[in-house]
């Protein structure tokens, strides 16, 4: 599977951007991920969610400012950040892993994009 991620920019900080991450391929039967790599540092994990949708999890930096969601009929997982930070500067990578359940282990994702830029200004 092919992913392309999109929706990466410059923005203030406290303002919104929505990530998405299509996938071309012969199935979308795969768990998500969003994972970000700052300059300097680790690539770290940001959100997942199962092939159905129905369950998601999310770093504690994130969590209760980001959600993921798909859909499946689209071959599309979005991240919807608000109330953005400067500590969330990064690329983000869209990621797709055979579990169905998802992960937030980088090691368990076979597929990977490209990546987006997201810079949050203070």
């Amino acid at each position: 599977v092919q992913l392309q991620a999109s929706g990466g920019g410059l923005v203030q900080a406290r303002n919104s951007l929505r990530l998405s991450c299509v996938a071309s391929g012969p199935t979308f039967s795969y768990g998500m991920g969003w994972f970000r790599q700052a300059p300097g540092k680790e690539r770290e994990f940001v959100a997942t969610i199962s092939l159905s949708g129905e369950s998601t999890y999310y770093a504690h930096s994130v969590r209760g400012r980001f959600t993921i969601s798909r859909d499946n009929d689209r071959n599309t997982v979005y991240l919807q950040m608000n109330d953005l930070k400067p500590e969330d500067t990064a690329v983000y990578y869209c990621a797709a892993t055979p579990w169905g359940a998802g992960s937030y282990s980088a090691d368990l994702y076979d597929f990977w994009g490209q990546g987006t830029q997201v810079t949050v200004s203070s």
